[in-house]
């Protein structure tokens, strides 16, 4: 359907259907609030900031129960049928038990699932992201966790209505050269930190792709305070796979938000040197 034909459903329909894209009843009572909707623009600008600044705790870990567990395969297939989660169905079974078990131990560690926006990954890619995700404290893997839920129901919006877009990406991206090797760091564990307190928290974690990007790390529309962040590199387990020495085990890179603008911040490494800039 088209925005219009949404916005032209009664309310208990639309409900019905931004239900199906987040499973939490507040988030769903605040968007009817605001129904109909004036554009695509505005569907995100509401669903984002009733999300984020709106719900609390509960509501976001009542979304997280509406997901079958990764690497569960038999809630995939009943569920899913193979669509938004396909990676997993795909791969060996070997690793969908690894992913099963590490499942069983993050949600006995944190007391909700592991969420995390599956399309287009791969099982090992979901299992290295869940397997560095179980050292996180329980406040930042609830960040993570409503983040991840945050883009997956952008992601429902689009299949649900035509003429919704999002932006290309997030408003944070990162991209890592092996400049020693002359090729992409692949598979590198990337974090996004801010400062509240006096303490580090993490607010995003991603993994490097094929070309050594994570362009989704925070979801499209997502708009950080201005401040200091920092991103960190898990540099360390990168070599340590391809069992190369290494001076740096993690690379932490701090920089500045001014503004809503985009902000690139790349890292150019090597086994014993790094450099950054700020990229376009």
């Amino acid at each position: 359907m088209t925005l219009s034909s949404f916005n032209n459903l009664d309310k208990p329909a639309a409900a019905k259907e931004l239900f199906s894209c987040c499973g939490s009843q507040k988030w769903v009572e605040l968007m009817i609030k605001a129904f109909p909707f004036r554009s695509a623009g505005d569907l995100l600008e509401k669903a984002t900031n009733a999300w984020y600044y709106a719900c609390e705790e509960k509501d976001w870990i009542e979304s997280f129960t509406h997901h079958p567990k990764i690497g569960d395969k038999k809630s995939l297939t009943e569920k899913f049928a193979g669509k938004e989660q396909a990676g997993v169905e795909s791969a060996a079974a070997a690793t969908i038990e690894t992913l099963a078990r590490s499942n069983e131990a993050y949600e006995k560690k944190f007391g909700f699932i592991f969420i995390v926006c599956a399309t287009g990954r791969s099982a090992p890619d979901m299992l290295q992201l869940l397997t560095s995700r179980l050292g996180n404290t329980r406040d930042d893997e609830l960040r993570i966790a409503m983040g991840e839920q945050h883009k997956i129901t952008l992601i429902r919006f689009g299949k649900l209505i035509q003429d919704f877009q999002l932006p290309n990406m997030s408003q944070i991206t990162t991209h890592v050269l092996d400049v020693a090797a002359g090729k992409p760091g692949r598979d590198i564990g990337v974090r996004i930190m801010n400062k509240v307190a006096k303490e580090w928290q993490t607010i995003a974690q991603g993994i490097t792709n094929t070309d050594g990007r994570v362009s989704d790390l925070l979801p499209a529309g997502k708009i950080l305070s201005p401040g200091i962040y920092k991103i960190v590199f898990e540099t360390g387990n990168y070599y340590s796979d391809q069992k190369i020495k290494t001076f740096y085990p993690s690379v932490e890179i701090l920089f500045t938000v001014f503004d809503d603008a985009h902000y690139h911040v790349p890292l150019l490494i090597s086994p014993f040197g790094y450099s950054t800039y700020r990229g376009t």
